[in-house]
């Protein structure tokens, strides 16, 4: 049988071996309205960026929802020696930044869509540089993506990976053992983009629609109001 937004029965059956006891191990979890995950289809699930561990962890919350997650990858783990075997075995898409090659992971990307896929999105394309970890001005890969091929997007906040592994730390912080805090929030509205044509402008309030609807989430998940402006690396 056809997997096509699956990896093979292998790769599925190891990566569920390791994640699911490794992430039940290294923290507990509050997990919320996971019943607004669409179980078939193809979806964009556009999510906040805290930590090198919530990729993992976002990974676990999405299976145990029903979703395998497709991740986006940078190309350059592709080449590491088993890790790159891994990866591509777990249907990972390469992203490749600076080069000529770099729409070609937002192909690869519609295709998967196109297939009945999950697609696991970081807008912002990085790990958050706010002072007090909120979302950032996000990239517009995302909304091209749903305006292109018509997915829904699905915001999904977490907070507590970057308890876990702060941002550009290599040594987990193990104890006391961290809660990993994740929501979803409704489909992101683009009703009023359908039919334009992808211009800058188009793509930039659709990704700001998209930022704040996660945005949103998390500040529900904090119990804290957001800032009224997201943070913008390139304008500080």
């Amino acid at each position: 049988m056809s997997r096509p937004t699956r990896p093979s029965r292998f790769w599925e059956y190891l990566a569920v071996v390791i994640v699911k006891p490794l992430s039940r191990l290294l923290v507990k979890r509050d997990w919320r309205n996971g019943d607004r995950i669409p179980r078939t289809g193809g979806v964009i699930i556009a999510s906040n960026h805290l930590s090198w561990t919530d990729p993992v962890l976002l990974s676990h919350f999405l299976y145990n929802n029903g979703r395998w997650p497709v991740i986006l990858a940078k190309s350059g783990l592709f080449s590491v020696p088993l890790l790159g075997r891994a990866v591509r075995g777990l249907l990972a898409i390469p992203v490749y930044r600076g080069s000529s090659e770099a729409a070609k992971s937002l192909r690869v990307s519609e295709q998967r869509l196109k297939d009945g896929g999950a697609i696991l999105f970081y807008p912002e394309g990085t790990c958050t540089r706010d002072p007090d970890l909120w979302p950032m001005v996000g990239k517009t890969g995302a909304a091209r993506l749903a305006l292109e091929s018509g997915a829904q997007v699905i915001p999904v906040a977490h907070w507590g990976a970057q308890e876990l592994l702060p941002y550009g730390e290599k040594k987990p912080r193990l104890f006391p053992r961290k809660t990993f805090h994740v929501t979803v929030g409704p489909p992101v509205d683009l009703s009023k983009y359908a039919g334009k044509p992808p211009h800058a402008a188009v793509l930039r309030e659709a990704t700001a629609d998209i930022m704040a609807a996660i945005t949103e989430q998390l500040a529900e998940l904090r119990g804290e109001k957001a800032p009224e402006a997201p943070y913008d690396p390139a304008g500080r």
